[in-house]
């Protein structure tokens, strides 16, 4: 664990060569988070367009020991249209990881969400082989629902995901 001192910012256009890096870089992305080559612009255009906060898709730099060391993601989902809430992800660089940025940038961000809009729900998937992911969503205080089976295909195999969720009324630690 660091002391460091973890902050959220919007992504800032000295970011996104670091930003691409940890979306298009497989070593970077590390190997429960390559699902192979995708549009390598598409980052700048969207930062272009709104700066990486739209209504839809919003992206936010965590930024730890004074230097962006990944992002916090959250996108619009919804089962009926007339209840959204938010699904949330992070990446890491390699370098920040295993120190408790993570939790904490999830932490941050859970608590941005609810102050900033008016959603009931948040949720998070990751890969059942993320063990790393699944403690730092129980720190932040999500519920494991279960597990949907072979719902991403990833290096040849399609692969079961875990789903958290935490709704606003949920109890969350210190």
């Amino acid at each position: 664990m660091t002391d460091e001192q973890v902050i959220l910012r919007p992504i800032s256009e000295t970011d996104l060569t670091a930003l691409e890096q940890l979306v298009l870089d497989p070593a970077a992305i590390g190997p429960l988070q390559w699902y192979g080559w995708s549009d390598p612009g598409r980052l700048r255009r969207a930062w272009a367009e709104n700066g990486l906060l739209g209504e839809e898709r919003s992206h936010l730099a965590v930024v730890a020991g004074g230097g962006f060391r990944g992002f916090v993601a959250w996108r619009r989902a919804a089962v009926v249209p007339a209840a959204p809430y938010w699904n949330i992800g992070i990446q890491l660089a390699p370098d920040a990881r295993g120190r408790g940025i993570g939790t904490r940038a999830q932490r941050l961000l859970v608590d941005y969400l609810f102050a900033h809009s008016p959603v009931v729900r948040l949720e998070a998937d990751t890969e059942t082989a993320n063990l790393a992911e699944q403690r730092a969503l129980g720190k932040c205080g999500f519920s494991r629902e279960g597990v949907q089976r072979s719902l991403v295909f990833r290096d040849g195999a399609w692969r079961d995901i875990v789903r958290y969720s935490l709704l606003r009324s949920d109890p969350r630690p210190e």
